[in-house]
């Protein structure tokens, strides 16, 4: 038998899908959405609703506006991976007749904002902010999860700096897991039509690997393929430590060099040579039997840290944006944040098979021909 070889480096970043011939390949041929049009916006509102006021409660975080631009010069924008592949929207504003002109840039996330709020509204350790943010990431492949329109709770809550360890990290995991599997079963009191046979719920518990066992238990295969097969076993996971290279000299997947810490040496807490405090909370998708990403969240970099994750991503330029010097400074809380995709969530819960039967978004015509076929209603 011929052994297949895989590319593992072409899989540390970027959308599981990359053409539309495999998009309507994989995509349901006998698809039926349990929820008429009206019912699932009707549907959307109150799963948001439940969610911003749960994981507000869970977390201690409070509810505040979020930019949709920001200044190219502030170095706040999100870069999303260090290989520089996905740059954000920029355009000038020929404000005061170009005498006080800006440089904008339209956010990809609010990472790294999102910290600066935590000073700016004065939280304290063990509080923090929500937000309902909005993005636009124009670099991406639009496929059935992936679109240049994103929807965020991006999160951010202040710590102490005894609590950057995997247990403490562990604890808001499963805090804010139980408000997804919440939001899960409120969906389903009020349209009963959801609880399908087909579609089972999520785990009252979710399951904590290293991206290392990971990669233990399936070291020929590359991260996607590590991860579908892993969620045959485990259908809801939390995945420990992406950024920093596992054993075969790859990182799980590339992570941007300047928010979450993936450099922190974890042995003590795992008796294995890992490293990172940060992670992604996938599930299995019965509707698209797929691979599903809710959400990616960490501990933030502190001075150290930030220091010799730019180091290692050759950024070390970086260290001149007034968002860096003040972590270098250590003039900003140390905090725990992340960003659960709305869309991506109401997809999961409502048993949608594409993000646009639940935003609204441009998508090209291809896509829009293929989902007719398929029964798949893009909204427009």
């Amino acid at each position: 038998m011929a052994t297949v070889t895989y590319d593992k480096r072409a899989d540390l970043a970027g959308p599981g899908i990359g053409d539309y011939k495999e998009l309507e390949r994989v995509l349901p041929t006998d698809y039926r959405p349990l929820l008429d049009r009206r019912e699932t916006q009707q549907a959307i509102f109150h799963v948001k609703r439940y969610i911003e006021d749960n994981l507000c409660k869970e977390l201690n975080l409070m509810m505040v506006e979020v930019p949709l631009i920001v200044d190219a010069d502030s170095g706040v924008n999100d870069m999303l991976d260090r290989d520089g592949s996905r740059t954000p929207v920029q355009f000038h504003i020929s404000n005061d007749r170009d005498k006080n002109p800006v440089e904008a840039q339209v956010v990809q996330a609010a990472t790294k904002w999102k910290r600066l709020a935590l000073k700016q509204f004065d939280c304290k350790a063990d509080q923090g902010i929500c937000t309902d943010m909005r993005a636009v990431r124009k670099d991406y492949f639009l496929d059935h999860d992936h679109s240049a329109y994103v929807d965020q709770w991006d999160w951010e809550r202040s710590i102490h700096a005894i609590d950057r360890n995997l247990v403490f990290l562990k604890g808001i995991v499963s805090k804010i897991w139980r408000v997804l599997v919440g939001a899960e079963k409120y969906a389903q009191e009020l349209f009963p039509q959801l609880k399908d046979p087909r579609y089972p719920n999520l785990p009252e518990e979710l399951t904590f690997l290293h991206a290392e066992e990971i990669l233990d238990m399936f070291p020929d295969l590359p991260r996607k393929q590590r991860e579908t097969q892993v969620l045959q076993k485990y259908p809801a996971i939390f995945i420990v430590g992406i950024g920093w290279p596992l054993k075969d000299g790859y990182p799980h997947e590339n992570r941007a060099a300047d928010y979450d810490d993936w450099v922190t040496p974890t042995f003590n807490e795992t008796g294995m040579d890992t490293h990172g405090l940060n992670g992604d909370i996938l599930v299995w998708n019965y509707v698209t039997k797929r691979r599903h990403e809710l959400t990616s969240m960490g501990i933030r970099v502190n001075a150290d840290t930030l220091r010799k994750q730019l180091e290692i991503s050759d950024l070390l330029g970086n260290l001149k944006f007034p968002y860096h010097q003040a972590i270098m400074s250590n003039l900003l809380p140390l905090s725990i944040g992340g960003g659960i995709g709305q869309s991506r969530t109401l997809m999961q819960l409502l048993r949608k098979a594409h993000l646009g039967e639940v935003s609204v978004t441009v998508w090209p015509k291809i896509l829009k021909q293929i989902c007719a076929k398929k029964n798949i209603f893009v909204l427009e």
